[in-house]
Formats: C-alpha cells, structure tokens, sequence
C-alpha cells in the first residue's frame, strides 16, 4: 500500500491531476488567507482563560464602565517649562480628539505635571473587530492633531493604545518578514543545489502551503472560535518555510540518488518516496502532535498557537509529498542543471566531510560522546539564570517606538501609576473595608471613592510604579492578597496590569503542565517509529540536553550582548516546544537511515553510512530551518528575537553537532542495543557489508 501510494504524485498522469488539484485549491485559498488579519484577536485579555481572576473582573465592570475601550495616555513635554500656549493647544487638541472615530467619552485633562514640564491627557479608545489596527489607526489620527502646529511642543501616545499602535506597526513587517525568509531559503537552497532553477520548486511549494495554512486558519478562527494573534502569523510563516523546505530537501536529496539507479523518472520518484515518506511523514507527525500539545495549556493564545502551526505543519507535509514531486517529475532532469543526475553515473565521493566525522567519532566513541554532553552540560548552565517573568511594554521593543519615549517622559513627570489603575470589584456592602485595605497595600499611592451601582462596587488604585513593569504586578498580587481576606467582600482585582499578572502566571503552569506531555508523547511516537526502547531514550536525551545548553547559551547572549531585560513570559515552553519537536526532526531523518542500512549490514556500518549519506541533506535542512527563524529579528520586538535567536541556535547546535557528533557516537557505543528490545537487537547474523550506492533497489519498485 505504501509503494502505491508514494507513486501516486509520480504517475505520468497523476502529476497532472496533482497540478491541477493544487491550482484549484489555492486560488480560493489565496482569498481566504487575505482575511486572516480581519480574525485576529491581540488584546492580551481576549488570551486569558475565562476563569482568571482579571476576566472576572472585566465581566463585573461592566455596569461601571465601558470593557470595549482601551486608554491612550497622551503626552506632551517642554523642557523648558509648557506655556500657556501649549496649554491651550492641549486642550483644542482634547475636543479635536472626540472628533476621531472611535474616540469615546470625554477626556481627561489636560493635566500639568507639578514640575511645569509636561501634560497629560487620557482619551478612552473603542475597540473593535479590527483589534490593533483600529487601534493603530485612531492613534495616528490623534498624533496628526497632536504634532499639528506643535511649535517645538513634544507629542507622544502611550499607555495600552499607545502600545498596541506601536505593537502593530512593529508587527506591521510581516509581509517584510515573508519576503525575508523567501530570500534565506533561496540563498541557502542556491548553495546547496548549486542550481538556479531547482530551489524555485520548493520556495513555491512552500508558498502555496503558507497561502493553504492560512486560508484554514481563518475558516477554524471565523468558525470554530481558534484564537490567533499577530504573534501566531509570523511564527507559522518560519514555521511552515522552514519545516516544508526541510522536508523538500531530504526528498530532493533521495530522488537525485534514484535518478542514478532508475532511467524512468517516475520510477526514481516512486522509490525515493517510498523510502524517505516514513520519515518525513513520522517527522511531521511528531512536530504536529508536539504542538497539538499546546492546546493544553490554559492561555488562550498558546492554546491556538498550537493548531494553528500544527495545520502549518501538516499543509506543508501535504504539499511535500504531492504537490512537490509531481513539479519535480513534470521538470525531469533538467531541473537540476548544471549538473543533472545522469542514470548509471556514480553518486558523490563518500569522502565527505561526514564521512570523515564519523570516522573521527568512530575511534573512541564513547570518549566522544561523554566529552559532547559534558560540554552541552556546561552551556547549559546559564539556563539557571533565565528571567521568564515576563517584559514590560516598553521593554518589548528592540528600538524606542512613541509609546517607550512617551511613558518614559510621563514616568518623569507624573506619578509612574497614573492614568493605568487596577480595578477592585466588590459587594457594596464591604466597599468602604475594602477601599481602607486597599489603600494600606505597598506600592499603591492612591485610592478613590468608591462607585456604588447596585449591589456591586468599584475601586480605582494608583500605583506607585509603572503599570506594565514587575513591580507593578507584584504590589496587585499584594492587593490581591489583602481584598480576598476581607470577610464577604467577594473582592477581586483587575486591570492591565492584573492582566499581565495572570497571563504571566497561566504561562507559567502551562509550561509544568505541558513539557513533561510532550517528552512522553514523542517517545512514543519513537519508539512506534523505531519498533525500541533504548534508541528513543537517548534521542529524547540529546535533545533535552541540547534545549538546555541552547537556552543557557541564549541567556547569556539576551543578558550581556543584547541587554535585554528579560524573556516573555511563554519563551521558555514555545523555545522547549520548537526545539524538541524540530530536534528529533534530524535525528529521525539520521535514525531512520541508520536502521535501514543496519537491517542489511550492521548498527556500526549503518551508523557510518547513515551519517555520511544524510550529513549533507541536514545541515542544508537545519541552516534552512535556523535561517528562517534568524528572520523573525527583522521585527523590531524582545519576543521575535529572542525566539528567533534561541530556536535558530538551538538548530545548529543540533544540526552541527548533537546529530553528528553525539548520537552517531551513542549510536557507535550502544550497536545493537540501539534496537532493543526489537528483532534487529536479536539479530545475531548481520550481512557482509556492501556498497550502498550499488545495491539493487529495484524489489522496491515491485508493485509501485
């Protein structure tokens, strides 16, 4: 069944019918994949579960106030002490603003500082289905009318809207972000081709796979509640480039080999799907169950982070595999030009680079993969000093956008809390109780009266810090403490920063909950893949060890290299997520090789020549993989580049030296109790060796 299935795509009509199947398909998927933006949810509370205490408080204020508007907190500065000309242009810019849509309610202010240098404004924003874009176009709006006839007057738009103006534009690069990643899988599919037709046919494959993944996307968000965000967007894009690129190049790799041995390009096609198809089709299972795993998790945004880069994932299989060898087919030979696999040529020198490695490793290796872990121990020490707390607002940008200068000038001037309280919802009855402990709370400066409706009552504290910062948060978790004991208050705290809070906190038990699933789950799938016990503990092991030591090393770059003030919040599980699902990636692809050549001559010789024959198509995978997510630090956000910078050095660290050097040592050491406890451990009578660029492969084509 396997056999005729992998000559499907390949069939000298079949690869029409694909053609014209994949056409068909993408032309109402280009459409639909336009409207991706128009499901997003990036408002961090539409991320909580609804049963976190600053949602709670969000359904409860309602009666007190508008829950579909967001606060601008406008700025303006003199450093010479404002006038009373800018004083009256602060107020004509108050009205003008009521003036914008979406400009609800009337503004608070203008407020001067007590110093004379500064004013503050705070306009309330409406949300709508546009999310951020919305949004961002209501600021730029205001920051028109604001830096109208400004006279030297500074203008900055800070606070939540502020933040999700300056958030969207810096987000705004992900058609730069796609072109990006297009440019590094050419350049690197050039180097490794060294043909400039070839690397055409999988750019595009993987193309019509973002286009497909997209388009399915949007139908599960508008139909089936998927939340997604902007950060979901340009993590499928590396994602789906990297991931499908990869699988193109391990079955381009295998079909140049079958172009030797088989005159009929269909039939070289039919035998390189049917060997390489297990393991990238295992390889792909594994990532996507992987990341299915993530619809555990408890924040909204993780929880659709994984289906929706898990149907990134599968499109991109999809597409590989059918679309992908019928293009290859339809080409020929010459695809490959200049130098095309010519039938009965002899396959490239097994001198390699690999071939030396693995005979290098092959002298001592149990010296050489005590010495490997040991030294990924040591990188992974720096993994103890991670700070996952999460950022703040104006520590999430690699540059100084509007909103950072403004809440840094407002941070000078103004109270830091001011214009961003908490919200303490409570029975009426224990307003003024809760109020008095409220107020008692470290790092609250101040306390309003509290607004009756009904049976309910409101709260407004300022804090003492700035809203978005942990220090912030810590003094809502002391508020927090403090309103809960008052007896029958039924009190609860919210706000943005509460927000933050409870995201950093539902990240945190996401990531206890789900690391250890993952770890059992591809075991196995290894252990079903590898028909062993032994093998896919050490693999699993590797790629433990190489996350850490990836993480460690990253740490150490984020704190003394990049200054970065921290990680957010989901960067230890995405990282340990991406980097375990895509690890065992190569060490399938090696593992699989090194079984199908030790069923005929050995564990030792497999291990050799799985290592030789596979190292060349895996570093070009993994500098592919590595190199599309190196692209996310186009995008001026802490996020982006430390995910990208963590996963593409984890990649390399996995590709270059983990698969190579560690597991083919492991490997080496173990021989055949590799497999156990499976019949290939049980063999006792191995073959003689033979020449793998000569053996007979036609009984694979028997029945294809």
């Amino acid at each position: 069944m396997l056999r005729k299935l992998a000559s499907l795509p390949s069939g000298r009509r079949a690869k029409w019918v694909v053609l014209a199947l994949w056409v068909v398909l993408l032309i109402p998927a280009v459409l639909l994949a336009g409207k991706l933006g128009d499901v997003q949810e990036n408002d961090n509370s539409a991320w909580l579960p609804g049963d976190a205490e600053s949602t709670a408080v969000v359904e409860r204020a309602e009666k007190f106030q508008p829950t579909d508007t967001v606060l601008a907190l406008v700025i303006y500065d003199r450093q010479d002490g404002v006038t009373a000309a800018d004083m009256a242009k602060a107020q004509a810019d108050a009205g003008a603003f009521q003036d914008v849509e979406k400009v609800v309610g009337q503004p608070q202010g203008p407020l001067k500082s007590e110093d004379g240098k500064a004013i503050q404004t705070v306009v309330q924003v409406q949300k709508d289905k546009s999310g951020w874009d919305g949004i961002n176009k209501v600021v730029k709006e205001m920051t028109d009318v604001g830096k109208a006839d400004a006279d030297g007057l500074g203008f900055h738009v800070t606070g939540p809207a502020g933040y999700a103006s300056d958030s969207i534009d810096a987000f705004g690069g992900g058609g730069g972000l796609t072109a990006i990643t297009a440019a590094v899988v050419v350049v690197i599919l050039l180097l490794t081709y060294r043909s400039p037709i070839l690397p055409l046919l999988p750019l595009m494959t993987a193309g019509g796979a973002l286009m497909t993944s997209e388009a399915v996307i949007y139908l599960l968000a508008k139909h089936a509640g998927l939340v997604v965000n902007t950060q979901t967007s340009f993590i499928l894009t590396v994602l789906v480039f990297g991931a499908a690129t990869d699988y193109a190049l391990l079955l381009t790799s295998r079909y140049r080999e079958e172009l030797r041995r088989h005159e009929d390009r269909h039939e070289a096609m039919a035998v390189a799907l049917h060997r390489s198809g297990p393991a990238i089709v295992a390889s792909a299972a594994t990532v996507a169950v992987s990341l299915m795993l993530l619809m555990l998790a408890t924040l909204n945004s993780t929880q659709g982070l994984g289906p929706a880069s898990a149907v990134g994932i599968l499109v991109g299989l999809l597409a590989m595999v059918t679309l992908m060898p019928a293009l290859l087919v339809i080409c020929d030979r010459w695809v490959f030009w200049p130098v095309k696999p010519v039938y009965g040529s002899a396959a490239a020198t097994k001198e390699g680079i690999w071939t030396r490695v693995g005979n290098a490793v092959s002298a001592r290796p149990r010296v050489v993969w005590i010495g490997t872990a040991l030294a990924l121990g040591v990188m992974a020490i720096g993994a103890f000093g991670l700070k996952s707390d999460g950022l703040s607002n104006k520590d999430q940008f690699t540059n100084k956008p509007q909103m950072v200068v403004g809440e840094e000038i407002k941070n000078e001037h103004f109270p830091a809390g001011a214009g961003d309280p908490v919200y303490v919802v409570a029975k009426a009855s224990s307003a003024e109780q809760v109020s008095a402990a409220l107020a008692d709370v470290p790092g609250v400066a101040g306390v309003s009266e509290p607004v009756v409706k009904g049976d309910e009552a409101m709260i407004l504290g300022e804090l003492e810090d700035s809203p978005t910062g942990t220090s912030a948060m810590n003094t809502v978790e002391r508020a927090r403490t403090v309103v809960h004991a008052v007896d029958g208050a039924d009190a609860q705290v919210g706000g943005n920063t509460a927000i933050m809070l409870d995201t950093r906190e539902a990240a945190a038990h996401d990531s206890k909950l789900i690391i250890p699933i993952v770890l059992v789950v591809v075991f196995l799938i290894l252990a079903l893949l590898l028909r062993a016990i032994v093998a896919p503990l050490l693999l699993m092991a590797t790629v433990v060890l190489s996350f850490a030591a990836a993480i460690g090393v990253s740490n150490l770059v984020f704190e003394h290299v990049f200054n970065f003030a921290g990680t957010d919040a989901n960067f230890p599980l995405l990282t340990f997520v991406f980097l375990v699902a895509l690890g065992i990636d190569y060490n399938i692809f090696l593992v699989t090789r090194v079984r199908e050549v030790a069923l005929e001559q050995g564990t030792r010789r497999g291990a050799l020549i799985g290592l030789s024959t596979t190292g060349g198509v895996i570093t070009s995978a993994g500098l592919v993989l590595a190199g599309t997510f190196a692209a996310m630090a186009s995008l001026p956000l802490v996020f982006a580049a430390e995910l990208g910078f963590a996963v593409a050095f984890g990649v390399l660290l996995d590709t270059m030296i983990v698969r190579s050097v560690l597991v083919t040592a492991l490997t080496l050491d173990a021989d055949r109790w590799m497999w156990w406890p499976s019949a290939l451990f049980r063999r006792q009578d191995v073959p003689p060796p033979v020449d793998e660029d000569k053996r007979d492969l036609e009984p694979a084509l028997r029945g294809t």
